[in-house]
């Protein structure tokens, strides 16, 4: 199927409805928990963090008690965290900025001029907060989703989202947070195509029979996505 033909806003519809209600998969009490947790999930699983996070949580439990802390002082509550050390800084620096549960941003501009909030981190604190979206979530899971299904051809997560943004209208643009858990559940590096709703569009299960997957789809990221 030529990808080209495919009208991206009608196809991406069951996707997001299928993943419409779906939680994040990380273990947060509210904002303040969440915006914490995105930091530290760059570069580490889920499950690492919502390990740690209880007792981060119980010592730490607003912004106002996290901008008291020396980043050092972080650092045994971080265990199997990757990049901790950083992590512990930007979590005090951005705690000292906002002072408060009540000073945490929730407009896209704000939240990534925060330390160690980038854009995916902020599109992610901006849909679990259910407020409107102001971009496309782009994680590992979608740079190895969107170029496989064919939505976008790009690598890079900047133009993966710009891409998307362009292509799907702006009630649609879940659809990154749809493609991120279809590459969690069956768009995985070994993909479960056949179980795939996307397949019947998708460029990747189209393809001749003999033709390689695209560089986009399996080529790792040169850096963690915030």
């Amino acid at each position: 199927m030529a990808t080209t033909k495919v009208n991206w806003p009608e196809a991406m519809r069951p996707l997001i409805k299928k993943y419409k209600n779906t939680k994040f998969p990380l273990e947060y009490g509210n904002v303040y928990e969440l915006a914490v947790m995105v930091v530290l999930a760059a570069q580490s699983t889920d499950a690492a963090v919502n390990k740690i996070a209880p007792r981060l949580f119980s010592d730490f439990p607003d912004m106002q008690a996290l901008s008291k802390a020396d980043p050092q002082l972080l650092f045994p509550y971080l265990a199997g965290i990757r990049n901790f050390a950083n992590k512990a800084s930007w979590l005090v620096a951005m705690a000292q900025k906002v002072k408060s549960d009540q000073g945490i941003p929730l407009n896209l501009e704000a939240l990534v001029e925060l330390p160690g909030i980038g854009r995916k981190t902020a599109n992610v604190i901006l849909r679990e907060a259910g407020k409107k979206a102001e971009g496309v979530i782009v994680d590992l899971h979608v740079v190895r989703v969107a170029p496989r299904l064919g939505i976008v051809k790009e690598e890079d997560p900047k133009k993966i989202e710009e891409r998307l943004m362009k292509v799907l209208p702006r009630e649609e643009w879940d659809a990154g947070m749809a493609m991120s858990f279809l590459g969690r559940e069956i768009c995985r590096p070994k993909p479960e195509c056949e179980r795939c709703l996307m397949n019947k569009v998708c460029a990747y299960y189209n393809r001749p029979a003999k033709a390689k997957m695209p560089k986009e789809a399996v080529k790792k990221p040169r850096r963690a996505i915030k």
